[in-house]
Parts: structure tokens; sequence; C-alpha cells
């Protein structure tokens, strides 16, 4: 098992009890190899969810450049609710999730096939 399997492994796990969601796979994988080598960097896998600056940059490269989304203040409100979902007090919000997790919110699945 490579550095990534291990990672998407606990990027589900992290989905399936910190999140409550049942995590599809396939999905999973796709984002977190569309992620790229910022899955190995500590500080880059991590999303900041208390950081402003960090949260607009979720929705300026994910939301609008890779899903395609048009900006409006939705796209804040669903970042939110990721990281209330995550959990405000998890440390480690990992970047692949609150992707995979806005990607499913928004539909966007199609973006990964």
């Amino acid at each position: 098992m490579g550095k990534r399997d291990e990672l998407i492994a606990q990027y589900a796990d992290d989905l399936k009890n910190k999140c409550g969601m049942t995590p599809d796979m396939d999905l999973l994988t796709k984002v977190t190899i569309g992620c790229g080598p910022a899955i190995y960097n500590a500080d880059a896998s991590t999303v900041a969810g208390s950081q402003p600056a960090e949260l607009e940059t979720v929705k300026e490269n994910f939301l609008i450049k890779k899903l395609g989304l048009k900006d409006g203040p939705e796209l804040m409100d669903a970042i939110h609710s990721v990281i209330e979902t995550y959990g405000k007090s998890e440390r480690n919000k990992y970047r692949a999730v609150v992707y995979y997790m806005l990607t499913k919110h928004f539909g966007k699945e199609s973006v990964y096939n």
C-alpha cells in the first residue's frame, strides 16, 4: 500500500467517523489525486477552517476554478457548512476531505469523470 493509498484510507475514515458519511471511494480517490502533491505536505494538506484567507482560497481555487461554480454567498455558506460538519474543534481538516464534501454538496462529481 503506497503513501497515497494510506492517505485515502485516512480520509475515508474521517468521512465515516467525523463527518458521518459513507464515502464514494472512487470519487474520494479522484479528489485526492486532484489535490496533487499538496496531500504530502503537512501544512498544505489541511484547511485552516478559522482563517478567512484560507477559506477564500478554497472558494477561489477549488469551487470557482476547479468546479466551475459562479461566485456568490452560497459558496462561502457551503464552505462553512462543511467545516461545521467536519467539526470546528477538529484540528486536522484534510483538504481532500473538505474538497470531497464540497464536490458532493454541489453535485459536481462529473468534474472528476
